[in-house]
């Protein structure tokens, strides 16, 4: 009974996956298609409105479909080791996810952040690990729910952070 599953792994798959129905999977909460290698995000996925908790790190998709934004329940999104995804290009959409809180950029060969940052106004938490960022991105002061910024693994000095001399009112994991 496909309604009954809540937690979907496809992780390390080489599957076809535009010929899975996944509206048949309508409570589902948790799905992960991590190192799917996708170039582009399986059609059907925008039908689960009560996921939660989506993995899509270790794919090569560049941009998010545009019905992605029907996804309005979820609140933790993983892009992890997305080397192709265009973060400027996709913000609007992940702006569009009401309840997004939660979001993983770690290990995407980021170079700076771009300042539609802004635009993710629900923001608790952004984990930015292990990228190329050289300063401290101050677009980050206009996320004002945000509680916890991870830049470790960054080329990010702690002194210039200290240089700031600003109290961000979040924590910050350098």
């Amino acid at each position: 009974h496909s309604e009954e599953v809540i937690h979907l792994d496809l992780s390390n798959q080489a599957l076809q996956l535009d010929s899975l129905d996944f509206s048949k999977f309508k409570n589902l909460e948790y799905l992960s298609l991590e190192n799917d290698h996708l170039m582009q995000l399986p059609k059907g996925i925008s039908s689960l409105k009560k996921l939660k908790v989506l993995n899509l790190s270790g794919n090569d998709f560049k941009n998010l479909p545009v019905d992605f934004t029907e996804l309005t329940s979820l609140e933790v999104l993983f892009l992890n080791n997305d080397r192709n995804f265009k973060l400027v290009q996709n913000i609007e959409t992940l702006a569009k996810l009401p309840n997004l809180r939660i979001l993983h950029l770690e290990n995407d060969n980021l170079k700076k952040l771009p300042s539609e940052i802004t635009l993710l106004q629900n923001l608790k938490s952004l984990h930015l690990k292990n990228n190329k960022l050289k300063k401290f991105p101050l677009d980050v002061q206009g996320l004002n729910n945000l509680q916890y910024l991870d830049l470790k693994d960054n080329q990010i000095k702690i002194e210039d952070v200290d240089l700031l001399n600003i109290n961000f009112g979040f924590q910050i994991n350098l």
